[in-house]
C-alpha cells in the first residue's frame, strides 16, 4: 500500500474516534450551575407580627318564631341593644284570638270531665245492685278517661297559644351591637319559616383569628408552659393588635382552647381575645397581632426563594450533598423576617443549601457550585419578625 492510502486511512479513522468521542459526551449533560448558601446556626429571639381578623365573641339571628304581619320596629339600626330588649311587635290579634279559642276548649274539656265524674258516681251505686249492666258502667269510665285526655290536650294548646302570643314580641336574645333591619314594618314573617329579622354581635370583647407556622405555635406553647404564667391552670400569653389609623396598640391575651391546624398550609389558627369598649374593633377587620418573641437555641435564616412547600404545606430545601448531587430536606418554618424564613429545625451547619433553581432540579442531579453567597445564621435578636 502506497504512503498516501495510509495517512488517507489513518485520518479517516481518527475523524471516526473523534465524532464517536463527541456524541458521548453530548449524552452526558454538565452539572447544572447552583448558588448556595451555608447554614450556620445561632441562639436567638423571634417576635412575630402575624395579619389577623376580628370575630365577635357572640353572634345572634334574631328570627321570628311565630307568623304575622310586623307592626313596628322598637330599635335603632346600628344600636347597642340589651338582652330581652324589645326589637319588634308582630300583629298579636290573630295570636290572641287563638288563645281566646284553645282557652275556650280547655273550659269544653272541664266541663265533659265533670259530666263524666258524676255520670260515674251513679253507675258506681247503680251496679253494685244490678241497676246498670257492667258494661254502662265500663263505658262510664272510659268517658272520664277520654275527657280527662282532652283536658291535657286543651291544657297543651293553651300553653302553646300563650308561647305564640309572647313570641309576637321578638327580644333580644343576647346584648350586643345589632345591625340593619332584614325586614320592615308591614312585611308577612314566620310563614312556613322562621324568618331572619336582624342580627346582633357581640363586639366588647371580640377576638382576633390569625395563623402561625406549627413548629413556632408548638415552641411558644412549650415555652409558656415553663414560665410563672403556667402556674394556672388557663395560660394566657399576652398579645397586642395594631390597626391602621390607630397608634396605639390595643392589648390582649392568646386563647390556646381555640387551636386548629390548617392541612393544606401546615399553620395553626391561633385565637386572640381583646377588649373592645369604644367599640372600634369590627367584625372582619383587618389588623396586625404581635405575639411576643420565641427562643430558638439553634435557627437558620433562609431566603424565602430556597425554600419552597409541597402541596400538604411541608416545607423543603434542596442540598447539595458531599458528592456535589442534590438532596431533598424538609424542614420547619417558625417565621418570616423582610423576605427570608427563619428554620428551626431540619438543617445542620454548614449545610449548604440551593437558593437558586432549586424547584427545578431533582434530588440526585449532580450540580456544580457556581457562587456561594455567605452564611445563613442567627437572626438580629431585636428585630421583629414581619
Amino acid at each position: 500500500m502506497s504512503l498516501g492510502a495510509l495517512l488517507t486511512t489513518a485520518l479517516l479513522s481518527v475523524g471516526a474516534c473523534g465524532q464517536s468521542g463527541g456524541e458521548q459526551a453530548a449524552g452526558t449533560p454538565p452539572p447544572a450551575p447552583v448558588d448556595v448558601i451555608t447554614a450556620q446556626a445561632a441562639a436567638h429571639t423571634v417576635s412575630s407580627e402575624l395579619p389577623g381578623r376580628i370575630e365577635a365573641v357572640r353572634s345572634a339571628e334574631v328570627r321570628a318564631r311565630v307568623a304575622g304581619i310586623v307592626l313596628q320596629r322598637h330599635f335603632k339600626e346600628g344600636s347597642l341593644v340589651k338582652a330581652g330588649q324589645l326589637l319588634f311587635q308582630i300583629d298579636p290579634a290573630p295570636l290572641r284570638a287563638a288563645l281566646a279559642h284553645a282557652e275556650g276548649s280547655l273550659a269544653r274539656a272541664e266541663a265533659d270531665i265533670f259530666d263524666a265524674q258524676a255520670r260515674l258516681k251513679r253507675y258506681t251505686e247503680l251496679v253494685d245492685i244490678e241497676a246498670v249492666s257492667r258494661q254502662e258502667f265500663d263505658a262510664a269510665q272510659a268517658s272520664l278517661k277520654s275527657a280527662e285526655a282532652a283536658r291535657r290536650m286543651a291544657q297543651a294548646e293553651v300553653a302553646t297559644a300563650r308561647l305564640n302570643l309572647d313570641y309576637a314580641q321578638v327580644k333580644a336574645p343576647i346584648s350586643g351591637r345589632i345591625g340593619r333591619a332584614l325586614v320592615s314594618e308591614g312585611a308577612l314573617v314566620g310563614q312556613d319559616e322562621a324568618t331572619p329579622l336582624a342580627i346582633i354581635q357581640q363586639l366588647d370583647p371580640v377576638y382576633a383569628d390569625f395563623q402561625q407556622p406549627l413548629a413556632a405555635a408548638l415552641q411558644l406553647q412549650q415555652q409558656l408552659k415553663q414560665t410563672d404564667r403556667a402556674a394556672s391552670p388557663s395560660p394566657a400569653l399576652p398579645l397586642a393588635i395594631s390597626i391602621a389609623g390607630v397608634a396605639q396598640p390595643r392589648q390582649g391575651r392568646l386563647l390556646f382552647s381555640d387551636v386548629s391546624v390548617e392541612r393544606s398550609t401546615g399553620q395553626i389558627l391561633l385565637r386572640g381575645e381583646f377588649p373592645n369598649p369604644d367599640g372600634l374593633l369590627l367584625p372582619g377587620m383587618y389588623v396586625r397581632v404581635h405575639v411576643p418573641g420565641l427562643s430558638f437555641a439553634q435557627a437558620y435564616r433562609l431566603p424565602q426563594r430556597a425554600v419552597s412547600h409541597l402541596p400538604d404545606g411541608t416545607a423543603q430545601v434542596m442540598l447539595v450533598d458531599a458528592e456535589n448531587k442534590v438532596e431533598a430536606r424538609a424542614v420547619q418554618t417558625v417565621a418570616m423576617q423582610g423576605g427570608d424564613w427563619i428554620i428551626a429545625a431540619g438543617l445542620q451547619p454548614g449545610e449548604r443549601v440551593i437558593v437558586n433553581a432549586a424547584t427545578s432540579l431533582p434530588p440526585g442531579a449532580p450540580v456544580a457550585i457556581a457562587r456561594t453567597d455567605g452564611a445563613a445564621d442567627g437572626i438580629d435578636a431585636a428585630a421583629p419578625v414581619q
